[in-house]
């Protein structure tokens, strides 16, 4: 028990003036659990709003592809420059150091390679999340396919963690190769994910109508980096989708496959959190290179 001798009786009270009840600067989580909150500020800058994710779970559909083969020599180095890292748990306990510090969007859906066709996606166990202090849930949602339902259960089942544990869902639209990259389906996807619980979104950029797509959205987007491209060219990408509303980008092969990735990652940076344009990101980019 507190010693009552000496103590100071409390005064400041702030009489007339009005608790702030604040407003959280993410939309569609404004009532969301204190946790989710607290996650989602983990991933999430809150001084930019923004997120720069570093995505290298490519593995478990694609084995070691290019840039992946050695993750303790490729990805570690980078981690320090990312705001929130997406990855496998596997790829996590193997070669993520604890002390790193970042928070995780953890894979939680697995069930399919290169080698066939999308199947019956399963989840992990929400006590191995729990165990890896995950910032987020990642589940594949593969609106318009063949396992549509099933996959759209499983973001059902994430959102209900979302609620028992506090840790936020994030849903991954998956493109099947039937489908078209355009506004209107990316637009149901989005929309289909938010509707059935996910805290924020993770999509793809299209030319046309990308802006409305953000807008039908009530949770945050952040895009894919999808295929590599031209630094330039993903540079401009992220430029354009953070214009439109997007609240960050999800990148894995654009910055691991760069000539220089670090300093590929330290231009996107610039792009999603600094507003710099992409011909200003590229020079960024360039300084690296020529270090």
């Amino acid at each position: 028990m507190a010693d009552m001798e000496g103590n100071i009786e409390a005064k400041d009270y702030g009489i007339g003036t009005e608790q702030s009840s604040g407003s959280f600067f993410l939309k569609g989580n404004e009532s969301a659990d204190w946790g989710v909150k607290n996650r989602l500020a983990r991933i999430f800058n809150p001084k930019s709003g923004n997120t720069v994710m570093l995505a290298f779970d490519h593995g478990y559909i694609m084995g070691p592809t290019s840039g992946l083969e050695r993750m303790d020599l490729s990805i570690v180095p980078l981690i320090p420059y990312a705001d929130c890292i997406m990855c496998t748990r596997g790829a996590l306990r193997s070669v993520v150091p604890p002390e790193s510090g970042k928070p995780l969007a953890l894979r939680f859906s697995a069930g399919s390679t290169i080698l066939t066709e999308l199947n019956n996606e399963c989840l992990i166990g929400i006590e191995d999340a729990v165990k890896l202090d995950a910032s987020a849930l990642a589940p594949m949602v593969a609106v318009g396919g063949t396992f549509e339902a099933k996959t759209i259960e499983n973001l059902a089942r994430c959102a209900d963690f979302t609620s028992r544990y506090g840790i936020p869902t994030l849903g991954v639209t998956a493109v099947g190769k039937e489908l078209v990259r355009d506004a209107r389906y990316l637009g149901l996807a989005t929309r289909v994910c938010a509707e059935n619980g996910a805290n924020f979104v993770k999509t793809y950029y299209c030319e046309e109508g990308f802006e409305k797509v953000v807008a039908a959205c009530p949770v945050p987007i952040v895009i894919a980096g999808g295929k590599k491209l031209p630094e330039r060219d993903a540079l401009e990408l992220a430029y354009k989708a953070i214009s439109s509303g997007a609240r960050g980008v999800d990148m894995g092969r654009n910055i691991f496959q760069s000539e220089c990735p670090v300093g590929m990652i330290n231009a996107v940076r610039a792009v999603v959190h600094d507003g710099a344009k992409p011909e200003q990101a590229f020079e960024i980019y360039r300084s690296f290179l020529k270090a």
